[in-house]
């Protein structure tokens, strides 16, 4: 494992967008494992300044996003779709864009998320996959309690993770959904390569349990430590208290 820590969120945001760049110029075919949420968009806006200044391009990659909410339509501000559409593919062309579909029947979403993991089998697999952490240790929508062994499905999301991601449906004075369908925690851990960002002060605890903690499905992160080649960028606030600085 690999440890990256920065001094705040602009440098996490330009370091971990390099990192994209990089790869996708080595391998143009890249197929990537995408989040939301305010810390990968720091790696957006970069991204997309690096396109707009001519230093990145991904017009052979394909995206697969690592979760959406139940319920909400493409066109829902709240929903994931409208983030990356607004965030990120508005600016930047790819080849194939790839998000779980909130509005799938009841009775056909096991069906839509084993097509979802096919999808992403016939592209090859994932090369690299961006994951941000939930105060809970949860990755994409995979909350405590979540089988490693688990893949895409439709998820009950956990009171802190509703109570962490309200504000926007407050603002919008909209009830958010306590359902989600999500990536998971074995179709992540495929990924080649795995890279994960915290930010901010109160992810300190949370990532030093995930990453120097008991590997455990309490944690859904601390996976990780088992994965051979996973890249941890933390600013100083999120890395403040482990034990390993630095790589």
């Amino acid at each position: 494992m690999r440890i990256d820590i920065v001094k705040n969120k602009i440098e996490l945001g330009r370091a971990s967008a390099n990192f994209v760049s990089e790869a996708v110029a080595k391998k143009p075919r890249m197929v990537l494992g995408l989040p939301t949420g305010n810390t990968p968009l720091l790696m957006y806006k970069d991204l997309v300044h690096l396109h707009k200044n001519g230093l990145f391009d991904a017009p052979q990659v394909t995206t697969f996003n690592l979760d959406e909410y139940y319920g909400l339509s493409l066109r829902d501000r709240q929903s994931y779709a409208y983030f990356m559409k607004n965030m990120f593919f508005k600016y930047v062309e790819v080849l194939e864009s790839h998000i779980p579909n909130g509005l799938i029947p009841k009775e056909k979403v096991e069906e839509y998320c084993g097509s979802y993991e096919r999808l992403i089998a016939a592209s090859g697999g994932l090369d690299i996959t961006v994951l941000g952490i939930g105060g809970d240790g949860h990755i994409a929508f995979n909350e405590p309690g979540s089988s490693f062994s688990s893949r895409t499905r439709l998820v009950e999301l956990s009171a802190q993770t509703i109570k962490d991601n309200s504000e926007p449906f407050i603002k919008a004075k909209k009830k958010m959904p306590t359902l989600a369908i999500t990536m998971g925690i074995a179709t992540i851990m495929e990924s080649r390569t795995i890279m994960l960002l915290a930010s901010r002060k109160s992810k300190a605890d949370i990532l030093k349990r995930a990453l120097e903690g008991p590997v455990t499905e309490d944690v859904p992160a601390s996976i990780l430590q088992t994965h051979k080649n996973v890249i941890i960028i933390a600013d100083e606030e999120a890395a403040s208290k482990l034990a390993k600085k630095g790589r």
